[in-house]
């Protein structure tokens, strides 16, 4: 930016495979040369970036800027990356997405099979597919067989004791706050959820959530897309 202020897009994860780092990147790329307002949104994060959301202003583009071909209705660039499948909603290092409502321009996406949403994606209880996933962002949908709590960690166990499958990992905090939302072991054993993080593997692949990495589902949820809500829900 000429301000020189270091910004990065807000409620937004990267996706960090090649491919889809690549379609993300040109899908920017083809909007470089617009104007944009800078909406700051909390704190800077570890590197001293500006939290912010950017919204192109529609006919107000920079002169010489080649955007042939790119849809500007989409004005907020989260939104529209979100909107495309080319990236997720995630609130990263904070407790909580900002906007909420990101969600459902991605469950949009989702429905639609865009972008990243168009490869299948691992079941929680399928503990060999994630393994094939280990150091790298996922979304994974599953029902939750066994809560455990403990001290400092509660435990969401996807699969039966001695096979192979998902624990998600709930520090003490994140738990706490999920109570206050109506959570608990009871509410959440036998439910089906979906859970976004980082995989790793310790006995088995592990990931810990933050207090919006999980969402409980209806057995019948399949969101439909709905392109004029979506557009609403970007800015």
């Amino acid at each position: 930016m000429v301000s020189g202020l270091r910004a990065v897009l807000d409620s937004l994860r990267w996706p960090d495979t090649p491919e889809a780092a690549s379609a993300a990147r040109a899908w920017l790329e083809a909007r470089r040369g617009a104007r944009v307002t800078v909406v700051p949104r909390g704190q800077p994060d570890r590197w001293e970036r500006a939290r912010a959301d950017l919204l192109v202003a529609e006919g107000d583009i920079a002169e010489g800027a080649d955007l042939a071909g790119a849809d500007l209705a989409g004005a907020d660039l989260a939104g529209g990356l979100i909107g495309a499948g080319l990236a997720y909603a995630d609130a990263n290092e904070a407790d909580s997405l900002c906007r909420p409502g990101l969600r459902l321009v991605e469950a949009a996406a989702r429905a639609r099979g865009l972008g990243l949403w168009g490869a299948a994606r691992p079941a929680a209880g399928d503990g060999p597919a994630l393994r094939e996933k280990v150091g790298h962002f996922v979304v994974a949908e599953g029902r939750i067989r066994h809560v455990g709590e403990r001290g400092a960690r509660t435990y969401l166990d996807f699969a039966a004791r001695g096979t192979d499958g998902l624990t998600v990992t709930v520090s003490k905090r994140t738990w706490r706050m999920m109570r206050a939302r109506g959570l608990s072991a009871a509410s959440l054993e036998g439910r089906r959820v979906r859970v976004r993080g980082l995989l790793e593997v310790r006995r088995g692949p592990t990931l810990e959530v933050a207090l919006d990495g999980l969402e409980t589902l209806e057995e019948t949820d399949r969101p439909e897309a709905d392109p004029e809500g979506e557009r609403g829900l970007r800015r």
